[in-house]
Formats: structure tokens, sequence, C-alpha cells
């Protein structure tokens, strides 16, 4: 029997019940590594499972209900347990640990991020809001604390790896893979009676509801655009998006010498948390070998941004900076959460967000409060145009 490797890091998993959450949990399992500290919504049953098999110090569950349930579940371990969000907040602050790995979902991933960046951690993040609504303010407070925030998307991550060893003005482009999601090809017109089921079958990856339907709209590459901006300080000018089906190349860097570099690896999320977990080494990984002979043959298009409007419309908000960003956000939080609940079309939710991002008064170097309450704003903006 081969021995366990252990890998000598400790990592607190925010969001650990979800889907990134429960593949970091896999990759914390196959090496060894130790979970100090889990967080979750409110799926007590996994999390007492979670905490029954790493032992962490500590777990925040953001309903506070479920909190003391849970907390009477595991009464017989060493396990401290606490409620709300604001108990998340001081945990990704007070926590002792190398790394936190943040996959909570939405916006409310901002703040614990902040926190654990102030305290020092590095940040593996898996959470795109917390650039996509605050990126500016994230990463100067992460080169002030000296922290590292490592990319867990597939596309981040894949360029991070072709950057390692060049200098930023040696870099002509970033190109963005895209799957096209599960109507690439379709117009608008085709669009009009999609139903939440047939959005939630995404072609390739096993993802949550709500950056699955952000795959559909193309509105997950729009914050992917603004995300690389910032994880990687570069204009947007310098992003593109191409649609590649497969998704075996998961990004690309071209070079002022029009060499392009890219990183392929079968569909598998694993990979990217693991690299990001043990960066800069490279262990043993848990997806399937590559065969390249296997897939055959490699397809590539551009993205119809005619149909598709949100991915267009990243590239304007980030244009636009400020406030615009975070309203692009949470727009498209509260649409998907209606159309995910049959309160609008598919369609509805390009044609609100839109209309909301580009009626928004902005302001030019927010704090983050108001970032915060230009959140609260688009999303009631959003159920007013919902209640036309």
């Amino acid at each position: 029997m081969t021995e366990k490797k252990t890998i000598e890091k400790s990592i607190a998993i925010f969001g650990s019940t979800g889907s990134i959450g429960t593949q970091s949990i896999e990759v914390a399992r196959k090496h060894n590594i130790k979970v100090k500290a889990l967080t979750a919504r409110g799926d007590i049953e996994k999390l007492e499972e979670q905490i029954r098999e790493f032992n962490p110090q500590y777990c925040a569950v953001l309903d506070e209900e479920k909190a003391k349930i849970l907390k009477q579940k595991v009464a017989d371990t060493s396990t401290c347990v606490t409620g709300g969000e604001k108990a998340i907040e001081e945990l990704a602050y007070n926590v002792k640990c190398d790394m936190l790995l943040n996959s909570i979902i939405g916006k409310a991933g901002l703040r614990p991020t902040l926190a654990a960046i102030e305290s020092g951690k590095n940040i593996a993040l898996a959470n795109k809001e917390t650039l996509v609504t605050a990126g500016t303010i994230v990463m100067n407070k992460a080169r002030e604390k000296g922290v590292s925030v490592l990319p867990v998307d597939s596309e981040h991550c894949a360029i991070f790896q072709c950057l390692e060893g060049y200098p930023k003005k040696q870099v002509s482009r970033l190109i963005l893979t895209a799957s096209g999601g599960p109507f690439f090809g379709k117009k608008r017109e085709e669009l009009a009676g999609i139903t939440p089921e047939m959005a939630l079958a995404h072609p390739t990856w096993n993802m949550g509801q709500k950056i699955t339907i952000d795959s559909a709209t193309l509105m997950n590459k729009g914050f992917e655009v603004i995300e690389a901006c910032h994880l990687f300080d570069i204009d947007v000018e310098k992003v593109d998006v191409v649609v590649h089906r497969e998704s075996i190349i998961h990004s690309m860097v071209e070079y002022i010498d029009n060499a392009v570099l890219a990183q392929m690896g079968v569909p598998d999320m694993r990979t990217c948390i693991q690299y990001a977990i043990t960066y800069p080494d490279r262990f043993d990984g848990l997806q399937e070998k590559l065969d390249l002979a296997k897939v055959g043959k490699m397809t590539f298009a551009e993205p119809d941004k005619e149909t598709f409007v949100l991915l267009d419309l990243a590239y304007k908000s980030m244009k636009m900076g400020g406030l615009i960003p975070a309203v692009l956000n949470g727009a498209n939080e509260e649409a998907v959460y209606l159309f995910l609940n049959h309160k609008i079309s598919f369609t509805d939710i390009m044609d609100m967000v839109k209309e909301v991002v580009l009626g928004y008064k902005n302001i030019d170097t927010p704090t983050i409060e108001q970032i915060e309450e230009a959140d609260r704003n688009a999303r009631r903006l959003v159920r007013e145009l919902a209640c036309r």
C-alpha cells in the first residue's frame, strides 16, 4: 500500500459544502492537509460529516438557527460552532492557518476575503464576486499586507501558470477560453422559452446553480474578464475571450513575440484547487490524465456578444470602473435568483441587468460601504423591473 503524502499546510475552507468546497475537501483528504476551519450557508448534515472527518477548530454557519442545531450535533467534538454573517467574517480574521480558500457564493464572500487579508493570510480565491465588486480595494490591501491572492477558477489558474517567469511588459494579451454554455450557437429569438432546468444543463462542468446560469448567459465569462484585470494588473483591452467547446485548453497568454502559451488538462476543478493550495509545488493530482489522441480535435469560435450581451456589458463595466462592476454583479445575482424561481425569463436576466447598469450613477473611487450600498440598490432596481 502506498503511504499517503502529507502536505505541510493548513487551510480554512469557506463555503465548504458547495461545489468548489466539496472538491477542496477531496484535495485535503487526498494529501492529508490540515483543515482548521469550515463555513457554509446551512447544510449542517454535510458540515457534520466534514467536522467528524477533519476535526477543525472552528465552524461558522450563516444561518444562526442551523448553527445552534449543528452545535448540539457535534457537541462530542472539539469544534467550536458559531453562527451568523459576522461570525464568518470574524473567523476569517481570527483562524490561524496558512491559507484561506474562499468559495462562498456571491457578494457575501467579499468581507471574509478582506478580513483574511487584513490578518495576513494568503487567499485561494474561488469567489469571483470579491474582485468583481471591489477588486481595486482587495488587491491594494493584499499588496499592502504582503499576501498572495491565488486564483482557483480554471481560466485564471491557467493564466497564472502561463505567466510564470515572464515580466508583465512582455505580455501582449490574455485569452480566456469559454465553453459557450448550453446555448452556444443560438440567437436571441431562440432563447425566449428557456427554462431554469434547460439552463442548468451545462455541457462540460458540474457547478453550482448560480455559476451555471451565469455560464449560460456568458455573464460568468464577463466576470472572469474583470477578475483577470485585477489579478494580473492588466488593461481590459488586453483581455480576449474565445469559445472552446471541448474545455481542454483552460486559457492562454500571448506574448509580444506572438508566441502563445496554453495550459491544458481534462475539465476538473480539483486541479486548480490543488495548485492554489500547494503553490509553488506540484503533487499527484486527483484528475485523470489528458489523452490528446482521445480528444481528437479542438475547436474555437468568437463569442456571440450580440446575443449574449452581458459579456460586452462586463467589458463596459470594467472601463467605467467605480461602482459599476458592483452594480453589474448585484443586478445579475438578483436576476439569476428571480429566474431560478420562475419569476422572470432567461432573456429578462440580460435585459434587466443591462438596464440597471447603464442607468446607474457612478462614483469613481468608492468605499466598501458605498459598494455594498450600490449592490443593494442594484438588487432593488431589478426587483422593481420584475414587477413592472
